[in-house]
């Protein structure tokens, strides 16, 4: 734990950093005053311990410039009520009456940091549940890491990864965890819609624009206004539409189908292939400079049978889930089930887990799911 100290006395000064120096769990830095403190102090910190009467700026003062991002224990040698109270009111936890026993201090720091560390693990359990990944392998837990980079940037990212891989989670995961979290997520698969009709869902249309039209609609481009334009499937998307769309990212303006008006947009994009987009350059059926334009941070999200070490978590988790799902006991997999599950190569990948994990516990007969429910032989 990174404590700040900060005593105008030099004797009370030093004396605190030997003492505390017998406790190898903490480590010190003192401060001869608050606003050498608040040049020095960063996120390594976790607690500050302050004296309140010190030239300058006092310790209340000091208190408010830290704004609660710290959490605070103060000391001082001519305490009364009123500034205990202040104290309180701004969030200070312990306030130490000079002089006190070093094990008075080392207590109220102990304590201190046990409740840093149940908040530690509350918010961990809090990111976990709203991440939406079931696993917990090294190889997901890099990827994460890369995409908790680029969440906090506005740049455009490409995920790259085969079918079936959780390629949505993750944009809509890189979305939630960005500055436009509060703003759209919508997605759009190019493999899903006509060639004649992606034009449209992209970039809307007027009344009238085409027979069908019969009134007006806003595209995907503007329902992201703000927020993030999940484009899943890119590589599936029709020659002539790829240009419209390189304009529209370079001149952050969509205009509809019908229309002589641009619209302004801002939106991040997110695109998602699972084919090989440098052989459809060399073919002539993806734009390079596109390609370009949405690979500034490509994501490769490996296949489950790279992850062999979270395909039983996410299993049993799936389980869990389908078992409220249809009213089942709990049922758990036999250990022979477990090793065929472990065993099998996984084509496609979480989806295809799934629906296995939840077939299985439908058709199973008892509260153990054994290895010929699973099915997998003839998958083999």
């Amino acid at each position: 734990m990174k404590i700040a100290i900060v005593e105008d006395d030099i004797n009370m000064r030093k004396s605190l950093e030997i003492a505390m120096g017998d406790y190898k769990e903490f480590e010190i830095k003192t401060f001869k005053n608050a606003r050498d403190a608040l040049k020095s102090l960063d996120d390594s910190f976790e607690l500050v311990i302050t004296d309140i009467n010190m030239p300058g700026m006092d310790g209340i003062e000091f208190v408010k410039e830290l704004d609660g991002k710290y959490e605070v224990i103060i000391m001082t040698g001519n305490a009364t009520l009123s500034r205990a109270i202040e104290s309180i009111q701004l969030g200070v936890k312990d306030f130490l009456l000079k002089p006190f026993e070093i094990d008075t201090l080392v207590a109220a720091i102990q304590r201190e940091a046990k409740v840093q560390k149940v908040k530690k693990s509350v918010r961990k359990k809090i990111k976990s549940s709203k991440s939406g990944f079931l696993g917990s392998s090294e190889a997901l837990k890099k990827v994460l890491s890369l995409a908790d980079k680029a969440c906090k940037t506005d740049a455009n990212m490409l995920l790259l990864g085969e079918s079936g891989v959780g390629k949505e989670v993750f944009a809509s995961y890189i979305h939630k965890n960005s500055p436009r979290a509060k703003k759209p997520f919508v997605a759009i698969n190019m493999a899903a819609i006509p060639d004649n009709l992606i034009e449209s869902e992209l970039f809307g249309f007027e009344k009238g624009a085409f027979t069908d039209a019969t009134e007006a609609k806003a595209g995907q481009f503007e329902l992201a206004n703000g927020g993030t334009l999940f484009l899943d499937e890119i590589g599936e998307m029709p020659y002539g539409v790829q240009a419209k769309l390189l304009r529209a990212l370079q001149e952050k303006e969509v205009r509809r189908l019908g229309s002589s008006k641009s619209i302004k947009i801002d939106v991040r994009i997110v695109a998602a292939t699972n084919a090989n987009l440098g052989a459809k350059i060399k073919n002539g059926e993806f734009r390079e400079d596109l390609y370009y334009r949405l690979n500034t941070i490509p994501l490769h999200i490996p296949p489950l049978r790279e992850r062999k070490d979270e395909i039983l978590s996410i299993a049993e988790a799936v389980c869990k889930q389908n078992c409220k799902k249809y009213g089942f006991e709990n049922k758990t997999f036999s250990q022979e089930a477990k090793e065929e599950l472990l065993s099998y190569n996984w084509p496609g990948n979480i989806r295809e887990l799934i629906s296995v994990v939840e077939r299985s516990v439908i058709l199973s007969e008892d509260s153990k799911i054994l290895k010929e429910e699973l099915f997998l032989e003839s998958r083999k």
